[in-house]
């Protein structure tokens, strides 16, 4: 027997199953698997042997998973213990997939995914263990190193620069408009962030002033240049993100952001907006100020996706599969832009040691001088992905969405 498994990791993304359905329809078309497993709940449901075989269930009831966002596979955060002082889970891990066959993992998630895989790979070499291991990235943070972009960032990007266009035509129609914050995710990165400069009318952006985790943010330039345009204009549109720190390398919100870290050790964010809200009430600039933190409707809005990140993170996942075949184990499958216009890209083979605990930052030759705002050469890479649109199903208005029964 010559079976595979598939399993997810991390934070959800719109597009995660994408890869996932790339996984299985290679897998189904290439005949070198006799069996396709599904891990629920990622490296932490295997351990409990949670699996599911997918050969078992009619295609039917899972190509929708395409189409569907969040993880169809479920998802975990959890962290292996370091097999040097302890491999009891490591043993435990390859006896099960002994029990079932496996002969290859495919692993899709972000940056703590790639650690795993990364501890398997060196695992497999000094055990002598025949299984190959592979890597499919995600993330909306498109914060992995080694890879052009991630699955997941572009309709993340496409998302956030939508509902900046619509909250800024909502916020723009009174006589006193005031000023409106929206803050976005990014914990360590301002990607996301500066998508929000794409949202643009008649060629202008929207957007007055982004801040991003990259440059350090000074309270006093912020109520200034605030203060200055809201005299200008009478109203202020701002982006922030969730992560932005000050001079000191102080997490602005810190007043309002959880003490709690996960099982890697980051950061639980959050409540930056309120911070920029309560400083420019406080300095007397307006008492009019609105904001919206976005939330986990960045990695979930389908509806508002990209085709073309769809495109890719199916291709990415159909590519591992394609490489296993070939022999290869022990890598990530990352992204390679070839041409920006026409927009065309490939993919390569990634070390897991050279994304796993590093971070890909948003340039700071990006950022304009003031700290404020984003240049033309972030909207020059960020444009391409979020191109294309989804037909998805309908029923009774709304999108349909396939959930696998576990």
């Amino acid at each position: 027997m010559n079976n595979c498994l598939v399993a997810q990791s991390g934070g959800p993304t719109a597009v995660i199953n994408a890869s996932f359905m790339g996984v299985l329809d290679e897998a189904l078309e290439c005949n070198s698997y006799d069996n396709i497993f599904a891990g629920i709940n990622g490296i932490e449901g295997i351990l409990n042997k949670n699996l599911i075989n997918l050969s078992n269930i009619p295609y039917e009831n899972l190509k929708g998973l395409k189409y569907t966002p969040s993880s169809g596979l479920g998802s975990c955060r959890y962290k292996m213990k370091d097999y040097h002082s302890d491999n009891s889970e490591y043993e435990k891990l390859f006896k099960i997939f002994e029990e079932y066959n496996i002969k290859t993992f495919f692993y899709i998630g972000g940056n703590d995914s790639m650690d795993t895989l990364r501890a398997l790979t060196e695992y497999t070499k000094l055990k002598g263990i025949e299984v190959k291991i592979l890597g499919i990235p995600k993330t909306i943070d498109n914060d992995l190193m080694e890879t052009d972009h991630t699955p997941g960032f572009g309709s993340a990007a496409k998302f956030i620069a939508t509902t900046v266009l619509e909250s800024y035509l909502d916020s723009s129609v009174y006589i006193n408009n005031g000023i409106f914050i929206i803050e976005t995710m990014g914990r360590d990165t301002g990607w996301l962030t500066a998508s929000a400069a794409l949202a643009k009318i008649n060629g202008k952006s929207v957007v007055d002033f982004i801040y991003v985790p990259e440059a350090p943010f000074s309270i006093e330039n912020f109520i200034s240049d605030v203060r200055q345009k809201f005299k200008e204009q009478n109203q202020v549109f701002i982006v922030a993100s969730e992560g932005i720190k000050d001079e000191n390398g102080e997490f602005v919100a810190k007043a309002s952001s959880s003490q709690i870290h996960d099982k890697f050790g980051h950061a639980q964010l959050g409540g930056v907006c309120g911070t920029l809200k309560n400083i420019i009430i406080e300095s007397g600039i307006t008492s009019r100020v609105k904001t919206l933190e976005l939330g986990v409707t960045q990695r979930s809005a389908m509806h508002c996706s990209s085709l073309t990140d769809i495109n890719e993170a199916y291709m990415v996942g159909r590519k591992a599969v394609q490489y296993s075949c070939d022999g290869v184990s022990g890598y990530m499958v990352a992204i390679r832009r070839l041409h920006n216009n026409p927009y065309e890209a490939d993919t390569i083979l990634v070390e897991p040691s050279k994304v796993a605990n590093h971070v890909k930052y948003f340039p700071k030759s990006w950022i304009n001088e003031k700290a404020n705002g984003i240049k033309n050469e972030a909207l020059d890479y960020i444009f391409p992905l979020i191109q294309g649109s989804p037909i998805l199903p309908e029923e009774n208005g709304l999108p349909i969405y396939t959930v696998l029964k576990k």
